[in-house]
């Protein structure tokens, strides 16, 4: 009897073998495009990225078993249409946009292929992405970055730390950034409350034009700065935080890689948790489900990174409660 069993077992598990290996083979490969508003190499793209991948595996989405992706990278909005063109070609899935000037590029591209956005920062309905936030409409949905209300925060932030503060620059490149103008409405609400005047600060893509436009907002006193999300501020992060170093400027920064290069402080959306709950809207989609009817969710984690070596450089003392508020204090 125990050989007949063996034997049967035997038999059994050598015909499962390549019905296995057979189902293995047959599991069809989902294919998703990427398409990056920064530059490959950053070590944030990194880490962005590879919270992606960590949120596709927790759905059972594995690179190179049953998922292939695609990346494109465009650093400033460099080649951003080209390379937009070049994923829409590729016929994917689904598509992962990261920033508003990305997925404004690839929605012109496509109105089929379903696209998931983060880092958004503007109005998606007034940008034109979904028509309402419960219900897209489209084939476009995804995560918020900001809501208005983090305006309010950055300038409470930088006048709790400088106390004296009655200037804000709000610093962008309207070519990179043109949904700045959302920020500006709510920041100028918020600023009038805190006896704080904002000036609108334009930069261009040149060092040189950044250098002016921070030079001339500094010769006024009791100044600060905040900088909006913005492929352009990104690509130039550390000539901004040496100007505000240069001209003793606190700056609060929408981005924690800015603190990491010496800025003041950041009030930001945990980004690397938000391409991981992007994973989880590719994995609906992938499974069936409609992104016209997924609704596009606000930011729910939030970080505060405070430099200490900078604020003492600038002369400046961090107040308790910030100090405690903080997720990250670098020394």
């Amino acid at each position: 009897m125990r050989r007949r069993q063996f034997i049967t077992l035997l038999g059994g598990a050598a015909a499962a073998w390549p019905l296995a290996a057979r189902a293995q083979q047959g599991e069809r490969v989902r294919h998703i495009g990427v398409l990056m508003g920064l530059a490959e190499h950053d070590p944030d793209t990194r880490a962005r990225l590879a919270g992606f991948r960590q949120g596709l595996e927790r759905h059972g989405w594995s690179e190179g078993r049953n998922v292939s992706i695609d990346y494109r990278f465009a650093p400033a909005g460099a080649q951003a249409q080209v390379l937009a063109k070049e994923l829409v070609a590729l016929q994917p899935d689904v598509i992962l946009a990261n920033s508003t000037t990305v997925t404004a590029t690839l929605q012109r591209e496509t109105r089929t292929i379903p696209i998931v956005f983060t880092g958004v920062t503007a109005d998606p309905i007034s940008e034109g992405f979904v028509t309402s936030l419960a219900r897209p409409g489209g084939n476009v949905t995804g995560l918020l970055l900001f809501e208005t209300s983090v305006n309010g925060k950055w300038l409470a932030m930088l006048k709790e730390i400088a106390p004296r503060l009655t200037r804000a620059a709000l610093v962008v490149n309207p070519k990179t950034a043109p949904y700045y103008v959302y920020h500006q409405r709510a920041a100028e609400a918020a600023a009038s409350s805190l006896a704080i005047e904002l000036v609108v600060t334009p930069i261009g893509n040149t060092a040189a034009e950044i250098e002016q436009a921070i030079e001339s907002f500094a010769r006024v006193p009791n100044g600060g700065l905040i900088l909006l999300p913005d492929t352009n501020t990104i690509l130039h992060r550390d000539l901004i935080v040496a100007l505000a170093a240069r001209y003793r400027l606190p700056a609060v920064y929408a981005d924690r890689f800015f603190v990491a290069a010496g800025g003041l402080m950041c009030y930001s959306t945990d980004r690397v948790d938000q391409f991981r709950q992007a994973a989880s809207y590719i994995d609906r989609i992938l499974r069936g489900a409609n992104p016209a009817d997924l609704p596009v969710q606000a930011p729910t984690k939030f970080e505060t990174v405070i430099n200490l070596k900078t604020a003492k450089a600038l002369g400046l003392t961090v107040p308790p409660g910030l100090l405690v508020a903080a997720d990250e204090v670098i020394e």
